[in-house]
């Protein structure tokens, strides 16, 4: 449905944590009656959408294409200045936004003396890592530059220190890179985020829906796209994953405009955090947690969580992350997220299968893409990712029956398990139920003696029950003819 127009709302950074902190907003799960993610379709996948679109784990991309990510070929021209348009110079992380010689608009970002070369890598590869995981980001350029490519734009503007706005000149972008740490060539790196096209909306949140979208019907916290993404975030320790680091855009293509949601601003996730190393504390405690607090109180500082006791090495280019004491099933953001609170079991099923799809090697091309200069960081890197991949197959696959791409051939029901694939559970025996089932009334009679997998001889609706010995842990299977048109999970 095309979008006549939309409105930028802002959000403010303070309110979002209190309110996530202490208001907990958004629909919650019964655990008597769970809310069944929406936005799904009968098998259990997510369609593209204007949220999502199905990329590595159902459409292989090659290392090229992982490497490419949302776009490698807009990196920003070197040939002339950069026009500086609008600046950053207060806080701990400053930066500028500028047009290239071609008039492309991009957020320059520095690392910190303390996280040199971790948050800037961390938000190339981010974008790289996410968007294979069907996710719309930004494209994000690692840039080293001598201080002379940044030139004063025509009438910019700046708050000084005395909160008055005045014409930016030359001793304000020198007063910023001082304070910019520089490499061994004397050039200065940063991360150079390539505008996304459209009209800015501000962020998404992750309850309700957005007023002036008529296509967003349904509440985000109950999103598998959205639930799942809390398995994506543990997998790469992006603990930072807020509304803040999202952003709506007002698009237009083939005559249709509509709002495209993204995630942004990785420079938080693997190793980094935006501007120091990554506390041991990240994807294990929430920034305000009552239950370690009250345990450490009353323990007079005597109770040692696990997570403290384990081994965070520390590499200077990549910072910390943690895959021996790493549990995916209790790993959390900073603060309350009511998408990622809200999934169940087949939503984490639904991440994880894609997860355990990328390689080492296309691993490896990805990390690659953030230009650190320490190779044993690296490999620590890349070896912590896989650890972490393992852990979460093996935490969430068991959760349910995993048994996955589901089809006919030659008459009989075939499928994969996923468990057994990688190497998590041996070969098991299943057991199969057939029905007749009614489409209309949801009515199910037992068909005499199917109980193998092969399907039945109909052109109407049947439905398969399978079992592995675990009566909680099964999967439904409907068919029209010998077509595969629903699954359903139990647990």
């Amino acid at each position: 449905m095309n979008v006549a127009d939309a409105q930028y709302r802002k959000l403010s950074d303070v309110y979002d944590y209190f309110l996530m902190t202490f208001g907990k907003p958004g629909e919650k799960q019964d655990p008597a009656h769970p809310i069944e993610a929406m936005g799904a379709n009968t098998l259990g996948d997510v369609p593209d959408s204007d949220w999502y679109t199905n990329r590595h784990w159902k459409k292989r991309m090659s290392i090229e294409e992982l490497v490419r990510g949302p776009g490698n070929s807009n990196p920003p021209a070197m040939d002339k200045p950069w026009r500086v348009t609008a600046a950053k110079t207060e806080g701990v992380t400053p930066g500028f936004t500028i047009k290239d010689s071609q008039n492309r608009t991009y957020q320059i970002k520095f690392d910190t003396e303390k996280n040199y070369e971790q948050a800037t890598g961390a938000d190339v590869m981010g974008s790289k890592f996410f968007y294979a995981l069907g996710y719309f980001t930004p494209e994000n350029y690692i840039v080293n530059f001598k201080p002379d490519m940044l030139q004063v734009g025509e009438n910019v503007k700046i708050v000084d220190r005395r909160g008055v706005e005045r014409e930016m000149d030359e001793s304000d972008i020198a007063g910023v890179l001082t304070r910019v740490p520089k490499n061994q060539n004397g050039d200065f790196r940063a991360v150079a985020s390539y505008y996304l096209k459209g009209k800015p909306l501000g962020p998404f949140r992750y309850y309700g829906t957005r007023a002036d979208d008529p296509n967003d019907t349904v509440l985000h916290e109950h999103r598998r796209e959205l639930r799942g993404l809390r398995v994506f975030a543990a997998w790469t320790n992006h603990n930072d994953s807020k509304s803040l680091n999202s952003l709506d855009m007002l698009v237009q293509e083939d005559g249709i405009q509509y709002v495209k949601h993204h995630l942004l601003d990785f420079s938080s996730v693997f190793g980094a955090e935006a501007f120091q190393p990554k506390s041991p504390r990240a994807g294990y405690v929430p920034l305000f947690d009552w239950t370690s607090s009250a345990k450490e109180f009353f323990t007079l500082g005597l109770y040692v969580p696990a997570y403290a006791r384990a081994d965070h090495p520390y590499k200077k280019e990549i910072g910390r992350l943690e895959a021996d004491a790493f549990k995916p099933e209790e790993w959390v953001p900073n603060y309350y997220n009511p998408a990622f609170v809200n999934m169940l079991p087949d939503d984490a099923f639904w991440a994880a299968k894609q997860v355990m799809t990328f390689t080492e090697p296309e691993v490896r091309a990805m990390v690659e893409t953030a230009k650190y200069s320490s190779k044993e960081g690296v490999e620590y890197l890349i070896q912590s990712l896989m650890k972490r991949r393992e852990k979460i197959g093996r935490t969430f696959f068991a959760r349910v029956l995993p048994l996955d791409n589901f089809r006919v051939e030659g008459g009989h029901l075939r499928f994969d398990d996923l468990a057994v694939k990688y190497g998590f559970e041996a070969a098991r025996n299943l057991r199969y139920e057939w029905s007749a089932f009614d489409n209309q009334s949801g009515s199910r009679s037992a068909i005499p003696n199917a109980t193998s997998d092969a399907a039945p001889n109909s052109s109407g609706y049947s439905v398969a029950h399978i079992t592995a010995g675990d009566a909680k842990k099964t999967v439904d299977v409907y068919l029209r003819g010998n077509q595969v048109v629903g699954v359903e999970r139990h647990w």
